[in-house]
């Protein structure tokens, strides 16, 4: 399996002249830094792939041990091409991913290793929380159906970490070049679901914290759980 952090993206949001996941927490670690330590709790750093952008140098500066996949159009493209560049990289595997603005207790990849070990496509999910902004799901016959910001009559939030399962990666490299530049990497999944018929569990992690940092107030909410 390889693991890929996605984090090209500007995160205009938030505000910072610095790529989003080096936002300080008040743990004294940086987002990105606390997603690499809770993740070398459970795998080795050397599967790490970090898919940069925006002002890539501070963080490859930062974080020189970890391997790089760069997306040149971070900023007229959206998470669905800088997936898509990763997964092309690792075609023939399993790939574990997360926004690389994501704030999680480590304790969410125990839940998640059995899944893992099975080779089961899933997205993490919070089951206690519906907002608006956020990427929303339903299910059909206990799997994903759909998955994106417009849900109706979600179920909960995807909570950006989510994991393809090598014998659908194929599928979902396929419908990642067929998403729109500006497509989050969900629409793939949707297609994949739709058209392939690739199966894609959701996992509920709600037990633990994990929140995606979007703005000022999630980061005062993200430290508050720290």
């Amino acid at each position: 399996m390889k693991i890929v952090i996605l984090a090209a993206g500007i995160g205009s949001r938030l505000g910072n002249p610095f790529p989003k996941p080096l936002t300080p927490l008040k743990n004294n670690k940086s987002i990105m830094k606390m997603q690499i330590d809770n993740i070398a709790l459970h795998y080795s750093i050397d599967d790490i792939n970090v898919v940069v952008g925006f002002k890539k140098d501070l963080i490859m500066e930062r974080f020189p041990e970890l391997t790089y996949v760069y997306n040149p159009f971070f900023d007229r493209t959206n998470t669905s091409k800088s997936l898509l560049r990763a997964l092309k990289k690792h075609n023939n595997t399993s790939v574990l991913w997360f926004n690389g603005d994501v704030v999680f207790d480590q304790r969410i990849l125990s839940i998640l290793q059995p899944h893992i070990e099975a080779n089961t496509s899933f997205v993490a999910v919070n089951t206690h929380k519906v907002a608006e902004e956020e990427v929303k799901y339903t299910l059909k016959n206990n799997y994903i159906n759909e998955l994106s910001k417009t849900v109706s009559n979600g179920l909960g939030e995807a909570v950006g970490i989510n994991f393809i399962a090598s014998g659908d990666i194929a599928q979902l490299i396929n419908r990642l070049e067929q998403c729109e530049a500006n497509d989050y990497f969900e629409r793939g999944l949707e297609l994949a679901i739709a058209k392939d018929n690739i199966k894609v569990k959701a996992i509920d992690i709600s037990q633990y914290n994990c929140m995606e940092i979007d703005f000022a107030e999630d980061l005062e909410n993200a430290n508050n759980m720290l």
